[in-house]
Protein backbone atom coordinates (compact mmCIF):
# COMPACT_ATOMS: atom_id res chain seq x y z
CA UNK A 1 0.00 0.00 0.00
CA UNK A 2 2.92 2.36 0.74
CA UNK A 3 4.19 1.86 -2.78
CA UNK A 4 0.81 2.80 -4.28
CA UNK A 5 0.49 5.87 -2.07
CA UNK A 6 4.04 6.96 -2.89
CA UNK A 7 3.35 6.74 -6.65
CA UNK A 8 0.00 8.50 -6.14
CA UNK A 9 1.63 11.39 -4.25
CA UNK A 10 4.26 11.80 -6.95
CA UNK A 11 1.61 11.74 -9.69
CA UNK A 12 -0.52 14.27 -7.83
CA UNK A 13 2.45 16.62 -7.46
CA UNK A 14 3.32 16.33 -11.14
CA UNK A 15 -0.30 16.88 -12.18
CA UNK A 16 -0.84 20.11 -10.28
CA UNK A 17 2.39 21.51 -11.79
CA UNK A 18 1.38 20.83 -15.39
CA UNK A 19 0.81 24.16 -17.11
CA UNK A 20 -1.78 22.93 -19.58
CA UNK A 21 -3.99 21.70 -16.74
CA UNK A 22 -3.55 24.94 -14.82
CA UNK A 23 -4.55 26.92 -17.92
CA UNK A 24 -7.71 24.82 -18.38
CA UNK A 25 -8.48 25.24 -14.68
CA UNK A 26 -7.90 28.99 -14.84
CA UNK A 27 -10.27 29.33 -17.81
CA UNK A 28 -12.94 27.39 -15.92
CA UNK A 29 -12.54 29.54 -12.80
CA UNK A 30 -12.68 32.74 -14.88
CA UNK A 31 -15.95 31.60 -16.48
CA UNK A 32 -17.37 30.98 -13.00
CA UNK A 33 -16.33 34.45 -11.83
CA UNK A 34 -17.77 36.32 -14.83
CA UNK A 35 -20.98 34.24 -14.98
CA UNK A 36 -22.98 36.72 -12.80
CA UNK A 37 -22.75 39.17 -15.71
CA UNK A 38 -26.14 37.88 -16.89
CA UNK A 39 -28.00 41.03 -15.99
CA UNK A 40 -30.44 41.04 -18.91
CA UNK A 41 -32.56 38.26 -17.42
CA UNK A 42 -35.28 38.53 -14.81
CA UNK A 43 -34.18 37.62 -11.24
CA UNK A 44 -35.69 34.13 -11.38
CA UNK A 45 -34.39 33.43 -14.86
CA UNK A 46 -31.01 34.80 -13.82
CA UNK A 47 -30.85 32.45 -10.85
CA UNK A 48 -31.87 29.42 -12.90
CA UNK A 49 -29.59 30.21 -15.83
CA UNK A 50 -26.69 31.04 -13.52
CA UNK A 51 -27.00 27.71 -11.71
CA UNK A 52 -27.16 25.82 -14.99
CA UNK A 53 -24.25 27.77 -16.45
CA UNK A 54 -21.90 27.42 -13.50
CA UNK A 55 -22.59 23.71 -13.05
CA UNK A 56 -22.14 23.22 -16.80
CA UNK A 57 -18.78 25.02 -16.66
CA UNK A 58 -17.60 22.81 -13.79
CA UNK A 59 -18.70 19.63 -15.57
CA UNK A 60 -17.18 20.52 -18.94
CA UNK A 61 -13.91 21.82 -17.46
CA UNK A 62 -13.61 18.74 -15.25
CA UNK A 63 -14.18 16.41 -18.22
CA UNK A 64 -11.41 18.11 -20.22
CA UNK A 65 -9.06 18.02 -17.22
CA UNK A 66 -9.85 14.34 -16.53
CA UNK A 67 -9.00 13.33 -20.10
CA UNK A 68 -5.94 15.58 -20.58
CA UNK A 69 -4.63 14.57 -17.15
CA UNK A 70 -4.82 10.82 -17.72
CA UNK A 71 -4.05 10.23 -21.41
CA UNK A 72 -0.36 10.99 -20.82
CA UNK A 73 0.04 9.11 -17.52
CA UNK A 74 1.64 5.93 -18.90
CA UNK A 75 3.09 7.22 -22.24
CA UNK A 76 5.00 10.01 -20.46
CA UNK A 77 6.63 7.57 -18.07
CA UNK A 78 7.68 5.37 -21.01
CA UNK A 79 8.92 8.29 -23.10
CA UNK A 80 10.98 9.73 -20.23
CA UNK A 81 12.15 6.18 -19.36
CA UNK A 82 11.35 6.77 -15.69
CA UNK A 83 9.18 3.68 -15.78
CA UNK A 84 12.31 1.50 -16.08
CA UNK A 85 13.71 2.97 -12.88
CA UNK A 86 10.42 2.50 -11.06
CA UNK A 87 9.81 -1.05 -12.23
CA UNK A 88 13.41 -2.04 -11.48
CA UNK A 89 12.52 -1.56 -7.81
CA UNK A 90 10.19 -3.87 -5.91
CA UNK A 91 7.14 -2.31 -7.58
CA UNK A 92 4.54 -4.44 -9.33
CA UNK A 93 2.96 -3.14 -12.51
CA UNK A 94 -0.51 -3.18 -10.98
CA UNK A 95 0.76 -1.06 -8.09
CA UNK A 96 2.21 1.41 -10.58
CA UNK A 97 -1.03 1.66 -12.57
CA UNK A 98 -3.28 1.96 -9.51
CA UNK A 99 -0.94 4.55 -7.95
CA UNK A 100 -0.94 6.62 -11.13
CA UNK A 101 -4.73 6.47 -11.29
CA UNK A 102 -5.21 7.45 -7.64
CA UNK A 103 -2.78 10.35 -8.00
CA UNK A 104 -4.61 11.61 -11.08
CA UNK A 105 -7.99 11.34 -9.35
CA UNK A 106 -6.57 13.17 -6.33
CA UNK A 107 -5.39 16.05 -8.54
CA UNK A 108 -8.74 16.08 -10.33
CA UNK A 109 -10.53 16.24 -6.97
CA UNK A 110 -8.43 19.22 -5.84
CA UNK A 111 -9.15 21.12 -9.05
CA UNK A 112 -12.88 20.36 -8.88
CA UNK A 113 -12.93 21.44 -5.23
CA UNK A 114 -11.38 24.78 -6.24
CA UNK A 115 -14.02 25.32 -8.94
CA UNK A 116 -16.83 24.31 -6.59
CA UNK A 117 -15.54 26.68 -3.91
CA UNK A 118 -15.41 29.49 -6.48
CA UNK A 119 -18.99 28.78 -7.54
CA UNK A 120 -20.27 28.81 -3.96
CA UNK A 121 -18.35 32.01 -3.20
CA UNK A 122 -19.94 33.69 -6.24
CA UNK A 123 -23.44 32.71 -5.08
CA UNK A 124 -22.69 33.82 -1.51
CA UNK A 125 -21.49 37.23 -2.70
CA UNK A 126 -24.62 37.60 -4.83
CA UNK A 127 -26.70 36.62 -1.76
CA UNK A 128 -29.04 34.66 -4.00
CA UNK A 129 -29.10 31.51 -1.97
CA UNK A 130 -29.76 30.41 1.59
CA UNK A 131 -27.27 28.09 3.27
CA UNK A 132 -29.38 24.97 2.63
CA UNK A 133 -29.69 25.88 -1.04
CA UNK A 134 -25.92 26.27 -1.28
CA UNK A 135 -25.55 22.84 0.28
CA UNK A 136 -27.90 21.41 -2.34
CA UNK A 137 -25.87 23.11 -5.06
CA UNK A 138 -22.58 21.79 -3.63
CA UNK A 139 -23.80 18.18 -3.76
CA UNK A 140 -23.96 18.21 -7.58
CA UNK A 141 -20.16 18.49 -8.12
CA UNK A 142 -19.73 15.54 -5.76
CA UNK A 143 -21.60 13.39 -8.29
CA UNK A 144 -19.64 15.07 -11.06
CA UNK A 145 -16.46 13.92 -9.28
CA UNK A 146 -17.67 10.30 -9.34
CA UNK A 147 -18.48 10.77 -13.02
CA UNK A 148 -15.02 12.20 -13.79
CA UNK A 149 -13.23 9.51 -11.74
CA UNK A 150 -15.02 7.01 -13.98
CA UNK A 151 -13.98 8.93 -17.09
CA UNK A 152 -10.37 8.98 -15.81
CA UNK A 153 -10.51 5.19 -15.42
CA UNK A 154 -11.65 4.93 -19.06
CA UNK A 155 -8.67 7.05 -20.17
CA UNK A 156 -6.21 5.08 -17.99
CA UNK A 157 -7.51 1.84 -19.50
CA UNK A 158 -6.96 3.12 -23.05
CA UNK A 159 -3.54 4.56 -22.12
CA UNK A 160 -2.22 1.02 -21.60
CA UNK A 161 -2.37 0.24 -25.32
CA UNK A 162 -3.00 3.36 -27.48
CA UNK A 163 -1.20 6.65 -28.06
CA UNK A 164 -2.29 9.82 -26.17
CA UNK A 165 -3.93 11.39 -29.24
CA UNK A 166 -5.97 8.28 -30.03
CA UNK A 167 -6.78 7.96 -26.35
CA UNK A 168 -8.03 11.56 -26.24
CA UNK A 169 -10.59 10.91 -28.97
CA UNK A 170 -11.50 7.44 -27.71
CA UNK A 171 -12.14 8.65 -24.15
CA UNK A 172 -14.00 11.72 -25.42
CA UNK A 173 -16.09 9.48 -27.67
CA UNK A 174 -16.96 7.11 -24.82
CA UNK A 175 -17.95 10.09 -22.65
CA UNK A 176 -20.10 11.49 -25.46
CA UNK A 177 -21.79 8.14 -26.12
CA UNK A 178 -22.45 7.57 -22.41
CA UNK A 179 -23.76 11.10 -21.85
CA UNK A 180 -25.61 12.26 -24.95
CA UNK A 181 -26.58 9.07 -26.75
CA UNK A 182 -27.32 6.80 -23.79
CA UNK A 183 -31.06 7.52 -23.87
CA UNK A 184 -31.07 6.62 -27.59
CA UNK A 185 -29.40 3.26 -26.92
CA UNK A 186 -31.80 2.69 -24.03
CA UNK A 187 -34.74 3.31 -26.34
CA UNK A 188 -33.43 0.93 -29.02
CA UNK A 189 -32.68 -1.76 -26.43
CA UNK A 190 -36.18 -1.58 -24.92
CA UNK A 191 -37.60 -5.16 -25.19
CA UNK A 192 -41.17 -3.78 -25.23
CA UNK A 193 -40.62 -2.00 -28.53
CA UNK A 194 -41.81 -4.30 -31.33
CA UNK A 195 -40.77 -1.87 -34.08
CA UNK A 196 -37.06 -2.40 -33.39
CA UNK A 197 -35.14 -5.07 -35.31
CA UNK A 198 -33.83 -7.74 -32.87
CA UNK A 199 -30.30 -7.32 -34.23
CA UNK A 200 -30.41 -3.56 -33.65
CA UNK A 201 -31.86 -4.17 -30.18
CA UNK A 202 -29.03 -6.58 -29.36
CA UNK A 203 -26.33 -4.19 -30.56
CA UNK A 204 -27.89 -1.29 -28.65
CA UNK A 205 -28.11 -3.44 -25.52
CA UNK A 206 -24.46 -4.51 -25.84
CA UNK A 207 -23.30 -0.91 -26.28
CA UNK A 208 -25.42 0.19 -23.34
CA UNK A 209 -23.85 -2.56 -21.19
CA UNK A 210 -20.24 -1.84 -22.18
CA UNK A 211 -20.34 1.97 -22.26
CA UNK A 212 -20.72 3.50 -18.76
CA UNK A 213 -23.89 5.54 -18.38
CA UNK A 214 -22.44 8.98 -17.61
CA UNK A 215 -25.91 10.51 -17.94
CA UNK A 216 -26.88 8.94 -14.60
CA UNK A 217 -24.59 11.38 -12.77
CA UNK A 218 -26.28 14.48 -14.18
CA UNK A 219 -28.40 15.30 -11.13
CA UNK A 220 -28.19 19.07 -11.51
CA UNK A 221 -31.85 19.52 -12.49
CA UNK A 222 -32.93 19.25 -8.87
CA UNK A 223 -30.45 21.98 -7.89
CA UNK A 224 -31.20 24.22 -10.88
CA UNK A 225 -35.00 24.11 -10.70
CA UNK A 226 -36.14 24.75 -7.18
CA UNK A 227 -39.07 22.56 -6.17
CA UNK A 228 -37.87 19.40 -7.90
CA UNK A 229 -36.29 16.77 -5.71
CA UNK A 230 -34.79 13.29 -5.90
CA UNK A 231 -36.68 10.64 -3.96
CA UNK A 232 -34.53 8.72 -1.43
CA UNK A 233 -31.55 10.94 -2.17
CA UNK A 234 -29.00 9.05 -0.03
CA UNK A 235 -29.90 5.71 -1.61
CA UNK A 236 -29.79 7.20 -5.09
CA UNK A 237 -26.38 8.80 -4.55
CA UNK A 238 -24.97 5.64 -2.93
CA UNK A 239 -26.18 3.61 -5.90
CA UNK A 240 -24.43 5.96 -8.33
CA UNK A 241 -21.16 5.83 -6.39
CA UNK A 242 -21.38 2.02 -6.28
CA UNK A 243 -22.06 1.96 -10.03
CA UNK A 244 -18.98 4.16 -10.67
CA UNK A 245 -16.76 2.06 -8.38
CA UNK A 246 -17.84 -1.16 -10.11
CA UNK A 247 -16.95 0.20 -13.56
CA UNK A 248 -13.69 1.74 -12.28
CA UNK A 249 -12.70 -1.62 -10.78
CA UNK A 250 -13.40 -3.49 -14.03
CA UNK A 251 -11.54 -0.90 -16.13
CA UNK A 252 -8.48 -0.90 -13.87
CA UNK A 253 -8.33 -4.71 -13.80
CA UNK A 254 -8.61 -4.81 -17.60
CA UNK A 255 -5.92 -2.12 -17.87
CA UNK A 256 -3.62 -4.03 -15.48
CA UNK A 257 -4.03 -7.26 -17.50
CA UNK A 258 -3.08 -5.44 -20.72
CA UNK A 259 -0.25 -3.44 -19.11
CA UNK A 260 1.15 -6.60 -17.50
CA UNK A 261 1.59 -8.20 -20.92
CA UNK A 262 2.94 -5.11 -22.62
CA UNK A 263 6.64 -4.71 -23.38
CA UNK A 264 7.95 -1.37 -22.12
Amino acid sequence: MNVILSIARTTLGEAIRRRVLLVILLIGVLFLVVAPGLEALSPRQESTVLRALTLGVIQLTSAVIAIVLTVYLIPNEIERRTIYTILSKPVQRWQFLVGKYLGAVGALGLMMALMTGTMLLVFMLMKQNQLDQLGELARVPVLFFAQMALLAAVAVFFSTFVSPIVNFFLSGGVYLLGSVFNSLFESFADPERSDINPLVRGIAGAIQFVIPNFQNFNVQNAAINQGTAIQSEAVYYAGLVGYALAYIGVLLIAGILIFDRREV
